[in-house]
């Protein structure tokens, strides 16, 4: 009998996977998942752009529009928006399996890069389209981190216009702003996720253990089936969010009267915290970067060590763990502190 040949999404995985690595509870899905998110994002972002009006004068009102007047507008909406909450939370803690396992050791050392090159596209992409509501609430933040860009020495009035535009705050901000959204961080993120799943793709999948040790496998079938469960559930949970919570929304935006309670979107707020401790320059620029850092160059910096692929919680790869646990949990603080 001639053999079926495997489709493009199946092509995408190796023949065979080891049991172990191929378990949900090895990986947790999280790079899977994280993929399907951005799909979420595309299609509900596609279907907004028909109704979007970038302009400081009508974007907030498209976007109401979007929400109370279009069929299901709302649920995209929400969709839309819990997708891009949740890929954050499953980016970060995808690299953190990946920091535990030892799984940015020998050959993938370029692919820890790539994932935290799009880990910062991830940010991006939410900070735009948390701008794009044009509201109330997103004034101190646009507001604020725009003038963050301004603090860096030399460069940093041309790189504020290059974000907002012009000179100041305006009417082409939102513009900017949108086509950052939609063309330039999509471009980016597009160009940088194929080299991701190229080089998983190349360097034979899951990382797996180097010693030797009898190894089960499992085919890309059954891999791709547990694949498709999570994707269903992963469904469930945006629906249920984007019906159940939805997405805020205020007045149209006026960044002369910023309320007193502004504040960053979440995954920023630790930098808000940051700000309130000393000079802009060193709390909202200098100290992120200097994370940032330290968190690309952890194969190259913090663990140079080729052993210890695969195995959680490996002893050649402490420092690199407690660094980004370290890292993650200050983060976390940062952000409780000025939540509660």
């Amino acid at each position: 009998m001639k053999r079926k040949r495997p489709n493009f999404y199946l092509h995408l995985h190796s023949p065979k996977i080891p049991k172990r690595e191929g378990s949900f509870f090895y990986t947790f899905g999280l790079g899977g998942i994280s993929m399907f998110l951005l799909l979420w994002l595309g299609l509900t972002g596609l279907l907004e752009v028909f109704y979007y009006i970038p302009s400081a004068a009508d974007a907030n009102r498209s976007v109401q529009m979007i929400t109370f007047l279009i069929p299901y507008g709302k649920l995209i909406r929400g969709i839309h928006y819990w997708a891009g909450q949740l890929l954050v939370v499953t980016t970060t803690l995808h690299m953190l399996r990946v920091v535990l396992t030892g799984s940015y050791k020998a050959q993938r050392s370029l692919n820890w890069l790539l994932g935290a090159v799009l880990l910062v596209v991830v940010l991006l992409f939410n900070f735009t389209g948390y701008a794009l509501r044009w509201d109330e609430d997103i004034s101190w933040a646009l507001l604020v981190g725009t003038n963050l860009i301004k603090t860096i020495p030399l460069i940093g009035d041309s790189l504020y216009q290059i974000a907002v535009g012009s000179s100041s705050i305006g009417e082409q901000t939102i513009v900017r702003f949108y086509g950052w959204h939609i063309y330039g961080f999509a471009i980016i993120a597009g160009i940088f996720i194929v080299w991701h799943m190229f080089r998983v793709r190349r360097d034979g999948g899951i990382s797996s253990r180097q010693d030797d040790y009898p190894v089960e496998k499992i085919t890309r079938d059954e891999l791709v089936e547990i694949e498709i469960l999570a994707m269903f559930v992963v469904s469930i949970i945006l629906i249920a969010l984007a019906l159940l919570l939805p997405p805020s929304l205020s007045g149209p935006a006026d960044l002369n009267n910023i309320p007193e309670d502004a504040t960053a979107p979440w995954f920023f707020i630790w930098v808000q915290q940051l700000l309130g401790s000393g000079d802009p320059l060193v709390m909202g620029v200098l100290i992120p970067v200097f994370l940032l850092a330290l968190i690309m160059l952890v194969p190259f910096l913090l663990d140079r060590n080729q052993s210890g692929i695969g195995v959680w919680f490996n002893k050649e790869g402490r420092l690199a763990q407690i660094t980004i646990i370290l890292i993650i949990v200050s983060i976390l603080i940062l952000t409780l502190i000025k939540v509660l």
